[in-house]
């Protein structure tokens, strides 16, 4: 068993807290979830044991869980609820309790049936919202915001990333953990959630925007090291090129769904408008269920229904 995590921040009885590290080095080892997914775990069970050492008067032991009534469960629904919780967030951090649950019972650790009477909070159903084309042409170049003191290579690499999130589709964990080695080749090889590869071809624009940074780049790169580096020449972090596109969409005027996620759905809508089939852009994307990618199915219908009614005389 995994060693136990911090005691105090899981408010939970030593030999919970130890099934808790046990059940996180489970989803790392076999499953091979990644680091994003490993701490919302985390934080999502850590925020239920701590309910519990409130909500039970002292931290919960492996007795205790078992004991839990469904109302004990609803119970901390509420609290997060009111805490300013989504239904998305619920289901989710209600998700994780399950898989913890059924974690504790393959292991005959324990069991609680009082789970299976539960009910995950409705989600509303969200259709993505793409950019238009012209807008990701925009976005791509990323020199908008540029300016004398910008250097050569910083403009190259922002071109280059969000180039490869809008013509590869690829998520911005994905396009920042490319290494030299790996766009030696064409098609590229991602490694995608789940440790699930896909094969991605490279067009040629984006050929061109990675040999741009790379030849611009004054940095000694690893071949076998994310080649998109920081200014201090550490590895770039997801969060600046989220704030680019937080600035580029403010000087271009586009709306606050205009984010980096925002640019891999284009990629996906605009593909399906322009004739490709969903398996592909299922095996593009790197979905492992095509019902998934059949919501930009949905995206292709809006646009299409709002085009009528804007051209058509009598709509």
């Amino acid at each position: 068993m995994a060693e136990a995590p911090d005691l105090e921040l899981f408010h939970a009885a030593p030999e919970t807290a130890k099934t808790v590290a046990a059940w996180l080095a489970y989803f790392k080892t076999e499953r091979r979830s990644s680091d994003h997914t490993l701490a919302a775990y985390g934080r999502d069970i850590g925020q239920f044991m701590a309910f519990l050492a409130d909500h039970l008067g002292g931290a919960p032991t492996l007795t205790d869980l078992a004991s839990l009534t469904p109302s004990d469960f609803r119970a901390f629904l509420a609290r997060r609820r009111n805490k300013g919780s989504g239904s998305r967030t619920l289901a989710r951090q209600l998700s994780a309790i399950r898989s913890y649950f059924r974690f504790l019972e393959r292991r005959k650790i324990l069991s609680n049936a009082a789970l299976s009477v539960l009910r995950a909070p409705k989600i509303p159903h969200a259709v993505p919202k793409p950019v238009t084309p012209a807008a990701a042409r925009e976005l791509i170049k990323a020199d908008t915001l540029s300016s004398e003191e910008t250097p050569a290579w910083v403009l190259a690499r922002d071109a280059a990333v969000l180039t490869l999130l809008y013509g590869c589709g690829l998520r911005i964990s994905e396009a920042l953990g490319l290494t030299p080695q790996a766009v030696n080749h064409d098609p590229l090889t991602i490694i995608g959630k789940g440790g699930k590869a896909r094969i991605v071809p490279v067009l040629p624009v984006a050929r061109q925007a990675i040999e741009r940074y790379l030849d611009l780049c004054p940095l000694a790169l690893d071949s076998r090291a994310p080649m998109f580096r920081g200014v201090k020449g550490g590895p770039l972090n997801a969060r600046n090129i989220q704030l680019l596109i937080a600035r580029l969409r403010g000087a271009l005027g586009l709306p606050e769904s205009a984010t980096p996620h925002a640019l891999r759905h284009s990629f996906a809508s605009h593909l399906l408008a322009g004739g490709a089939d969903l398996r592909t852009i299922q095996e593009l994307l790197g979905h492992s269920s095509l019902s998934t990618t059949q919501v930009y199915t949905e995206v292709d219908t809006s646009h299409l229904l709002a085009q009528y009614a804007k051209a058509h005389p009598r709509a």
